[in-house]
């Protein structure tokens, strides 16, 4: 008779796939669901999109909030935020985060615009205002599913966060207008509020951070811990994923028919280009097709993740 050792390879994935729920054993489907479920909803009903586009408190979509305050909060609430003062002290994670989102992307995403897109200004513009917008809401969701370290993408997000809300208007004068001047190509103006800057990082990080860290401190301060870790956490992750494939389906019916029928969305370049060029903008377009690749491109990342992991874990 042929038995199996639990220790091996093979076995051990088995069994780690055999406590996966069904949400996670098969996300990928999940995903391209609910991306297929945005697209039929926004081309059969031609009128959800604005209907959705409609609700919004102060100029945010509210649709879109609710999906990621949901998507967001469960992940932050696995967060050990004892450890964050840790994480913030090493340089050798800051230093690269910071030279890579602010130095390196801005200037790689210029680039790229003007060698493909120099005789298509809208799209070229959009490219180079998505190349200033650093993730602070997917990339959460997405660290969590690879298994990344927490903490550390809690902090890089805070930075990146601050950085947006300083940094953002000033590099968009600098790509878009002087360095244009410096080398004889065309100039634009981008007008970007300071404040819608940073009601969007108030919003879509504050809120739940906020939530998480009182969570674990009060949890933790109730029932200890291990019942912390153990009981509550395990219950509460699921929603992270209801919230994303939630969030997916109201993006893609917000941007499926023509890709205009997009508000201010999570994405700060999407939200700076509708602002300062218009809805129908090809610099809108621009930004909103980042998130309809973002989706199915990370989602692959996610699994290769994963796969180097085990064949590196001994």
């Amino acid at each position: 008779m042929t038995t199996t050792d639990e220790h091996t390879p093979g076995a051990a994935d088995a069994a780690v796939v055999g406590r996966l729920s069904v949400l996670d054993r098969f996300l990928p489907m999940w995903i391209a669901a609910a991306m297929a479920l945005g697209l039929l909803a926004g081309r059969a009903i031609p009128e959800l999109g604005r209907g959705l586009d409609a609700v919004k408190v102060d100029g945010i979509s509210l649709p879109i909030a609710v999906g990621l305050l949901v998507m967001m909060y469960p992940v932050l609430v696995k967060v050990r935020y004892d450890r964050l003062d840790t994480v913030t002290r090493d340089r050798r994670l800051l230093i690269p985060s910071i030279v890579l989102n602010w130095i390196v992307g801005p200037a790689v995403m210029f680039a790229l615009a003007w060698i493909f897109l120099s005789d298509l200004p809208a799209y070229r513009t959009g490219l180079i205002i998505v190349g200033l917008a650093r993730c602070i809401a997917m990339v959460i969701i997405w660290n969590d599913l690879a298994c990344g370290d927490r903490e550390a993408a809690a902090v890089l997000v805070a930075l990146n966060s601050v950085f947006q809300v300083v940094a953002f208007a000033l590099l968009g004068w600098f790509y878009l207008h002087v360095l244009p001047g410096w080398l004889g190509l065309h100039q634009t103006n981008l007008n970007a509020s300071t404040w819608d800057i940073a009601r969007s990082v108030l919003v879509f990080l504050g809120i739940p951070l906020l939530a998480g860290y009182l969570t674990r401190r009060l949890g933790e301060k109730a029932r200890g811990r291990d019942w912390y870790e153990t009981r509550f956490v395990p219950r509460i992750g699921p929603a992270a994923l209801y919230g994303l494939l939630f969030t997916i389906v109201i993006l893609f019916a917000l941007q499926g028919d023509a890709f205009t029928a997009a508000g201010n969305n999570f994405e700060l370049a999407i939200a700076v280009a509708i602002a300062t060029f218009g809805v129908t903008s090809g610099q809108a377009l621009a930004g909103v097709v980042g998130p309809l690749i973002e989706v199915p491109v990370l989602v692959a990342l996610v699994y290769v993740s994963l796969a180097l992991r085990r064949r590196t874990t001994p």
